[in-house]
């Protein structure tokens, strides 16, 4: 399980830096660069996500969306300074419970 952990943040991390890269460069008028490496690292996170043990591409993916999704609201707190409220917090715990389920839940 812990390799799945580490595979979900890895894969977040460039998805979320590789984004936030392009959307500087484009919106904020930074270098070309800066989105040369974001798009880079949005391939990255492509990679390595099919590096994930489970049998199921939407599995896999959908749950990912989850950890995605509490990422980028540590994201925005830590880089953007934007401290989450209450309710981004229960909506990524509630995300985390789903993908919790999806992940561990028996399957036959």
């Amino acid at each position: 399980m812990f390799k799945a952990v580490l595979l979900f943040l890895l894969a977040g991390l460039a998805e979320i830096g590789g984004g936030y890269l392009i959307w500087i460069w484009l919106r904020d008028g930074k270098s070309a660069y800066l989105g040369l490496f974001g798009g880079i690292a949005l391939v990255l996170y492509g990679i390595i996500a099919t590096f994930q043990s489970f049998p199921s591409f939407g599995r896999v993916y959908a749950a990912y969306g989850g950890v995605f999704i509490v990422l980028s609201v540590l994201w925005g707190w830590g880089i953007d300074k934007k401290t989450p409220d209450v309710y981004d917090w229960i909506g990524a715990g509630i995300c985390l419970v789903g993908v919790t389920v999806m992940l561990l839940a028996p399957r036959h």
